[in-house]
């Protein structure tokens, strides 16, 4: 079983945000997911993947703040 790839976006800068994960996204087999660590709730991200995806994504809340962020993102099999 492969490990679960994390992307701790608080340490970088927030125009490569946005392209890493959907680069990261877009790279899964089915069935795959990674980790999102943030510093604040990552809605509008949530509406973008809507937005471009529909509803072939999950995304599923792990850690809802106050200071920290986690969400698994996945693609469905």
């Amino acid at each position: 079983m492969a490990t679960e790839q994390t992307i701790d976006v608080r340490s970088i800068i927030p125009r490569e945000r946005h392209p890493r994960i959907f680069g990261t996204f877009h790279k899964l087999a089915d069935g795959e997911s990674f980790l999102l660590v943030n510093d604040h709730d990552p809605k509008p991200l949530f509406y973008q993947f809507q937005a471009e995806l529909g509803q072939a994504f999950s995304w599923d809340y792990l850690e809802s703040g106050p200071e920290v962020w986690r969400v698994r993102i996945g693609k469905p099999s």
